[in-house]
């Protein structure tokens, strides 16, 4: 069947619209994040991957060589296996370094721009054929699918859809942080379709052509010869040569390049693609050999380069056609919009950029490599369409295919030198890359240029002939093995320059970052000025801004490391604009460095231990060797319970090892390369005046930290250089040194002890008073007795009465020092289990009998069930004085709480009062002997005291918190039992 030329001309119509409504609602936001930055989109984008070649050309291939088509897709398989170890390297540099394209990755390696010439050229000489035969594709479908030669109106509204809707959706942005989310998507949506067509035509093969899976096992059972020969040319086929030729080309591509790393979204989505795009591409290869199949069956007079579509027309179905067309047309449109998008990036920077420098300052930048890869893209689909005229003799898909495929091959040798030898230079990158380009010329151009003029001879053998090899074999080994080997000599022949040595530990990932040089300029504000020369007023003023948005960096930033990293920045952003040998000279000349300091000197030992730390799988022998000691030592420094902060010679903090970190709460990463006056308060002055003061030691510093108050002890000693016996000059000052020691617990300590020492000293003072005094308190008390015996006399008997009572306060006071006294002797303390309900129950009714005048409210929450190992009695005396002071604290009518709560280590009674409460200074010596807020006469000092001894004698812990008119809190930690 054949479908009218205005059907298919409204039916393509609608398809463009649909695509460009897929790509405006995405860059819209019409569409959710979550759907369009979701893996699947970014799967289905890669599936670029599947071109004409692989929709039409893999049936014509599987025709001629049987099972040998899947070698393409288990090239590729290989290539994402290996994503760890070669893919996500190169998506790390790509983002890193901002990268848009294979020329800027080896213009960037190699750091030549000469490098970023000639794999534009190449890649241009060796995509451009491939993009003409895309286009011929569409046309050769349409005349299929209408029964008629199209026009050439028909190639050229093609070419002009594909312009526009690559200027629209696929040049928005000109930075590379910036994605093409529309782009990406309709990408998706064109790979979706190629899936659905070719399923569709793989079911209407099996269930309208074969009758049924049945038949169809029936019909392959009764033509053995089908299989014999899918299997026959597979054997003894160029397997190794289009497994290398799919591997490269499932990275290497332009389109594939753009869709994997510079369209990338996220790091994370290659994960899912790593499985994803091979399993796309395998359920797209098992519909070949069905379609293949039913081709032979229904004895079709349509080309086996397009019997997809010829079985599609068997179906007399206008839309399962019309969805092979569109299947096929988005295979071609795919592919021409993703490469000729590319080829633009790498001509506008490493073609056009060099011939002609940078517009005018007048003119806007972005304005201007918007449009002029605009145009660049317009001349690039013309030009191929303009090539489209000799592939109309050209039956055979797939070998043009393979012709570009081999192209793209000569740049494997350079990417494994990129990733994987430092060595490689420029001169052997650019010799062995001409040495492989030529062979493919010579080898696979010229005879297909010869089969388009009738003119040219055709006698001559070709040359893989000669070697007994078949065409794929010999050509890929021939311009692989003439290529690698001038890569390889060239490389260890030349020098190569310092740039190419750091960017070749970049690559490597032996450097993580550049060694910093100190940039002149003073402050940010003076990099706009700079570089408006050369960037113009615009877009100096927007990448200066952004360059301090990514780094949050303020206008009034002056310190000369950071500055560095702002030119850094800088230059890693115009990469991703005009290309990364551009950004470098803008940057080199408009932003200079101070040549008489290459780099900071904390830069270089910062980034030496980097290198260390990322290097160790590759250190051997006697070098791994030192460095496990190195790191040993390293690890012994920051695992010091010490602070250590080292200052080199310029006065730059090198050292900062986690102690020093924990105690200043200031992160290694910000206070390495910073001055220690520069540090935050107080730690600046702390160490500011340490360092200028002759003093090496100071015992004790006091620092009210946020934390709270803490003392430190501090100490520094000048690091000086080791002679050895190979040196005759040592004893050179390296820097200095200093020690912080956080002894803030030691002074509690000793201050704990001379507490201790005090109370001690005053209980055998009380002790002895007590014995002293106790005795004459006794006989008055006697003679005081006798005399009420034997005088009657009510005056005198009522005085008498008074000295008595005096006698039993004094004994009272007496008794009360010397159970102070003895308080410590634990020895004596007999402990047993008991209630502390119970005992709180009888000391709250002790204490309202001793105040029988005063009501105050005690209220006691505590839980039967909690018990305490301790003397009863003594419990019950500390907990009769802490209820005495609630209630002399307190007025009548008010409120004494009391809460007991228990974890796994400690029971916890806390007494909560509301009374007019005390000082700090107050608080700080409540349980010193003697220390009382009541008025004379009404208490001895020693309740709280004594309290507090019976709490440690049990093991326990006392603390009070007061706050003048807020009350006071008095908390109890006992053991459990």
């Amino acid at each position: 069947m054949t479908v009218a030329a205005e059907t298919l001309f409204v039916s393509c119509l609608i398809y463009f619209l649909i695509m460009l409504l897929i790509a405006y609602a995405a860059d819209k936001r019409w569409l959710p994040p979550s759907v369009t930055r979701h893996p699947l989109i970014y799967i289905f984008s890669l599936g670029v991957y599947a071109t004409s070649w692989s929709f039409y050309g893999s049936i014509s291939f599987a025709h001629d060589n049987g099972f040998l088509f899947l070698a393409t897709y288990l090239g590729l398989t290989i290539a994402f296996i290996l994503t760890p170890i070669l893919i996500t390297p190169i998506l790390r540099l790509v983002r890193e370094y901002q990268l848009t394209s294979l020329a800027d990755l080896f213009a960037f390696r190699f750091r030549s721009q000469a490098v970023g010439i000639v794999v534009t050229l190449f890649t241009l000489a060796g995509i451009l054929p491939f993009i003409s035969l895309q286009i011929q594709t569409v046309i050769e479908s349409t005349r299929i699918l209408t029964g008629e030669f199209p026009s050439d109106g028909t190639a050229i509204g093609f070419c002009i859809l594909i312009v526009l809707f690559t200027a629209l959706f696929g040049t928005r942005h000109i930075s590379p942080q910036e994605k093409h989310e529309g782009l990406i998507v309709t990408i998706a949506f064109q790979s979706l379709i190629k899936l659905i067509a070719l399923l569709m035509v793989a079911g209407f093969s099996v269930f309208g052509i074969f009758g049924g899976v049945a038949n169809l096992e029936n019909w392959l059972a009764g033509h053995p010869e089908v299989i014999a020969e899918m299997t026959k040319p597979g054997q003894n086929g160029p397997w190794v040569s289009i497994i290398i030729l799919g591997f490269a080309a499932a990275f290497l591509l332009p389109r594939q390049f753009h869709m994997m790393f510079t369209e990338n979204i996220s790091p994370k989505t290659l994960q899912h693609a790593a499985w994803g795009l091979p399993l796309f591409l395998l359920v797209l290869s098992l519909s070949i050999p069905i379609v293949l199949w039913a081709s032979i069956q229904s004895n079709l007079d349509t080309s086996s380069d397009y019997a997809v579509l010829g079985i599609a027309q068997k179906s007399e179905s206008t839309a399962l056609t019309l969805l092979v067309f569109f299947g096929g047309a988005s295979a071609a449109s795919a592919v021409v919009i993703v490469s000729t998008l590319a080829i633009a990036g790498m001509a506008i920077n490493h073609i056009v950029l060099p011939a002609i420098g940078t517009p005018s300052t007048h003119v806007s930048l972005y304005r201007w490599l918007l449009w002029g890869r605009r145009i660049i893209i317009a001349v690039i689909v013309f030009s191929a369409y303009i090539l489209c005229q000799p592939f109309e003799e050209s039956n055979k898909l797939v070998n043009t295919g393979l012709i570009s495929f081999v192209a793209i091959a000569q740049f494997l040798p350079g990417i494994i030198g990129t990733l994987f030898w430092p060595v490689a230079n420029r001169f052997g990158f650019i010799a062995g890359l001409i040495g492989g380009g030529f062979v493919w010329f010579i080898v696979l151009v010229l005879p297909l240029l010869s089969e388009f003029d009738q003119t040219a001879s055709t006698s001559r053998l070709p040359l893989w002939n000669w070697s007994g090899q078949d065409q794929w074999t010999f050509v890929t080994l021939s311009t692989l093995s003439i290529n690698s080997l001038l890569f390889i000599t060239f490389s260890i022949l030349m020098r190569q320059s310092p740039a190419e040595k750091e960017a070749a530990a970049l690559c490597a990932q032996e450097l993580t970052a550049p060694y910093r040089n100190r940039v002149r300029l003073q402050s940010p504000k003076e990099f706009v000025p700079a570089l408006t020369p050369t960037l113009g007023p615009e877009t100096a003023k927007f990448e200066v801004k952004r360059a301090q948005q990514d780094l949050k960096i303020q206008d009034e930033e002056t310190d000369t490391r950071i500055l560095s990293r702002l030119r850094e920045r800088i230059e890693r952003n115009l990469s991703g604009l005009v290309g990364p040998q551009l950004a470098r000279d803008v940057v080199n000349i408009r932003l200079p460095i101070d040549r008489e300091i290459r780099s900071a000197e904390t830069d270089q030992l910062h980034s030496m231990e980097l290198i260390l730390e990322t290097s160790r799988r590759r250190l051997r022998g006697l070098a791994a060797q030192l460095d496990s000691m190195r790191r040993y030592h390293r690890q012994v420094l920051e695992e010091l319970p010490i602070g250590v902060c080292s200052i080199s010679l310029d006065g730059e903090i090198t050292g900062w090892n986690r102690e020093m970190e924990t105690v200043s709460g200031i992160p290694k990463n910000t206070a390495i390369g910073l001055r220690p006056q520069s540090l935050v308060m107080p730690w600046n002055q702390l160490f500011g005046d340490f360092i200028e003061s002759d003093h090496t030691h100071v015992h004790k510093k006091f620092l009210a930290l946020e934390a709270g108050a803490r003392w430190f002890s501090l100490s520094k000693a000048s690091i000086k250089s080791v002679q050895s016996d190979h040196e005759t000059s040592g004893n050179e000052l390296l820097g200095t040194s200093i020690l912080v020691h956080d002894i803030t617990e030691f002074h509690l300590m000793e201050n704990q002890l001379a507490h201790s020492e005090r109370l001690a000293s005053i209980g055998r003072f009380a002790s002895g008073v007590a014995h002293e005094i106790g005795n004459p308190v006794t006989g008055i008390a006697c003679l005081a007795q006798n005399l009420e015996a034997e005088i009657s006399d009510p005056k005198i008997n009522s005085e008498i009465q008074d000295i008595l009572e005096q006698t039993y306060r004094i004994n009272n006071i007496v008794q009360t020092l010397v159970n102070f006294a003895r308080r410590g002797e634990t020895e004596f303390i007999q402990k047993h289990r008991f209630s502390i309900t119970d005992c709180l129950d009888d000391a709250k009714d002790l204490v309202r009998i001793a105040r029988p005048g005063k009501l105050i409210d005690l209220i006691i929450n505590c839980a039967k069930e909690i018990e305490i190992a301790g003397d009863r009695q003594q419990i019950s005396q500390v907990l009769v004085n802490v209820f005495s002071n609630a209630y002399d604290a307190s007025q009548t009518g008010d409120v004494v709480r009391v809460l007991v709560s228990q974890n796994v280590h400690q029971i916890k009674i806390s007494i909560r009062d509301f009374g007019h409460g005390m000082s700090d200074e107050i608080s700080e010596r409540i349980f010193e002997p003697f220390m009382s807020t009541k008025q004379p006469g009404e208490g001895t000092g020693l309740g709280m005291a004594l309290t507090y001894g019976i709490i440690r004698d049990h093991d326990g812990n006392i603390e009070v918190d007061s706050f003048p008119g807020a009350g006071t809190e008095v908390r109890i930690y006992l053991p459990l039992p």
